[in-house]
């Protein structure tokens, strides 16, 4: 069977803490309001693995972007989003994709460009098929490299932010997991927009 948006929907949808979030963050009012990351492919993965569609959730990504860059503002973003999941119990993570690049290199020491929306920041995932996110205001998926790499539990490094290393590392934990994944290596030496 051929994974299709109705069905990502559906499996992402069977962890009730991703019907709680989809349902009440439209209530914040947040700038192209996305839930995505691990949340939404891991309950993929975690069906065919036979897992409840919440194991091995860390946290819950939420992106939005404002054009206000200030700390302020997104510290209070973050402090009204504890306030609405606090009875959740679990790690509702929100990020101004507006941001990032102000922090990024000093964290994980590479440069980050300034983006421009946040389907830019799901853009930037490390591993391609984990490319997704769900949009709360249409609630329709954003995959750009697709869905069937997703369904195969394909891991290939993403081509539009080739870091090899984290890569690596990211695509191992996520194989020591769910060991049925397959991770593609990007070739050796790997030089700026050289094709994976």
């Amino acid at each position: 069977m051929t994974m299709t948006v109705e069905s990502l929907l559906s499996i992402a949808l069977s962890n009730p803490v991703n019907a709680q979030i989809i349902a009440r963050l439209p209530s914040l009012g947040l700038n192209q309001c996305m839930l995505t990351a691990g949340c939404l492919f891991q309950a993929v993965w975690n069906q065919r693995s036979g897992q409840p569609a919440a194991w091995g959730v860390n946290d819950y990504d939420v992106f939005y972007f404002d054009e206000d860059r200030s700390w302020e503002a997104e510290n209070d973003v973050i402090n009204a989003t504890r306030i609405l999941f606090q009875d959740l119990g679990v790690n509702v993570e929100v990020r101004n994709q507006a941001r990032v690049h102000l922090w990024f290199s000093e964290r994980f020491g590479h440069p980050y460009p300034a983006l421009s929306s946040a389907k830019q920041g799901v853009d930037r995932f490390l591993v391609a098929s984990t490319c997704i996110g769900v949009e709360i205001e249409t609630n329709e998926v954003y995959a750009p490299y697709g869905l069937a790499e997703l369904e195969q539990g394909i891991l290939r490094i993403n081509p539009h932010f080739k870091q090899p290393d984290l890569f690596r590392k990211k695509s191992r934990d996520y194989q020591a997991r769910w060991p049925w994944l397959t991770i593609h290596e990007p070739r050796e030496p790997l030089e700026p927009g050289q094709d994976v």
